[in-house]
């Protein structure tokens, strides 16, 4: 790699690392044939994880951090004093060709700032797709982030040679993006999401490609005051009016010369973190937007507990369930059970009553369960009415565990 494509590369490379929407779940399987290039199925700067636990590394670039909008929240707006770079349609081509010959990658995640204007950058972004599909048959994973302000044919082009397409809501208040990025517009951002929803359902019905691994998006967390319960209910009308495959939180980090709008302070770590799982809460274990918003107090979720546990704590008279006879979606409910543990649960109790010691070989998170779980040897009705049951499960090493 010559020197000025380097330097590029670590510009342009850094400047993506605030997008955090680029794991390839849902990417059909996929292999080149004789003449062609790279598959969506193998284990591999980018690493994103399925939902399966497996790891994919994918180049994750921006086509150029040059942009027309002036948003304040982010180190590329218009107003900042960064270097800038530009990438070559030819260019991201060749990278993306040598970094996967070299087993460094399985895919691409391109982003890009808005330069000249929407439709030439999401034109030149599509061109990148539709070089590495149809010039030297690539069959690896790619991710475009596309543009709403753009041509919705030029949107309609990328999904044909992208697996997945995802547009940024950036802001889940349309109160704050009208403050903190003027330029840019809710209901154009929806519209846009609505409009790709739409080609993905016809595609599907008309059997053609567009965009197989469904939309995403991202969430900024913490550039605002809007509270943890609002981005909860903005990201579950996402998931039911667009079918979104995904919703990403990424923590607000500060950057130089902000505006006088944005704190001065980046949020904690764990917030990001229990958005995600009162997300899962919503997507795997049929918790409602509602139920979890309000598990915390004043709209935002707890940090010392999980949203789990804080709503098991805050319904206590739900609790103990009898593990033997139970139905599943109140399995789901109990802390310390993840879904794998409530399957392997549901398939041994058919054959014989559990207790204590039968439960510890089903999952690693008996200790959390215990005081919210009935078995013929176990009956925690002290357990679960004591006012330090909190400040008990509030370790360190379970606050990050995911149920």
């Amino acid at each position: 790699m010559d020197e000025k494509l380097a330097t590029k590369l670590g510009i342009l490379a850094d400047a993506a690392k605030y997008d955090v929407s680029c794991a390839s779940s849902g990417a059909p399987k996929r292999k080149a044939g004789k003449n062609g290039l790279g598959a969506t199925a193998p284990s591999g700067i980018c690493h994103a994880f399925t939902p399966d636990g497996r790891c994919v590394s994918l180049l994750k670039i921006l086509l150029t951090n040059y942009c027309l909008f002036d948003c304040a929240y982010c180190i590329n707006r218009r107003s900042s004093n960064v270097p800038r770079a530009r990438f070559s349609v030819e260019e991201v081509v060749r990278l993306t060709l040598e970094f996967y010959k070299r087993n460094y990658i399985e895919g691409l995640f391109l982003s890009s700032g808005i330069a000249r204007s929407p439709d030439r950058t999401m034109e030149e972004m599509m061109r990148v797709a539709k070089t590495l599909r149809r010039v030297h048959g690539f069959q690896g994973y790619i991710h475009l982030k596309a543009i709403p302000e753009a041509s919705p044919w030029l949107i309609e082009e990328a999904g044909r040679y992208a697996d997945r397409l995802s547009i940024n809501l950036e802001l889940a208040s349309g109160a704050s993006l009208k403050a903190l990025a003027p330029e840019k517009n809710d209901r154009t951002i929806t519209h846009a999401m609505g409009q790709m929803h739409e080609r993905i359902l016809e595609a599907r019905d008309e059997r053609r490609r567009f965009s197989p691994a469904g939309q995403s998006t991202q969430v900024i967390v913490g550039a605002d005051d809007v509270k943890d319960a609002a981005i909860i209910r903005a990201s579950a009308r996402l998931y039911d009016d667009y079918a979104l495959k995904r919703v990403y939180y990424s923590a607000f980090s500060p950057i130089p010369e902000a505006s006088l709008l944005l704190p001065a302070k980046a949020p904690p770590l764990r917030r990001e973190n229990r958005l995600y799982q009162a997300d899962w809460l919503m997507r795997f274990y049929g918790f409602s937007a509602d139920e979890v918003a309000d598990s915390g107090e004043d709209g935002m979720l707890a940090l010392d507990v999980d949203p789990k546990l804080a709503w098991a704590l805050k319904n206590r008279e739900r609790f103990p369930v009898d593990v033997n006879r139970a139905e599943r979606e109140m399995l789901l409910r109990v802390p310390g059970l993840g879904q794998r543990a409530v399957e392997r649960i549901l398939t041994s109790r058919r054959h014989q009553k559990l207790r204590l010691p039968d439960l510890a070989r089903l999952t690693a998170g008996l200790k959390r369960a215990l005081p919210f779980l009935v078995t013929p040897d176990h009956r925690p009705v002290s357990l679960i009415d004591r006012l330090d049951l909190r400040q008990r499960l509030a370790e360190p090493a379970q606050q990050m565990s995911l149920f």
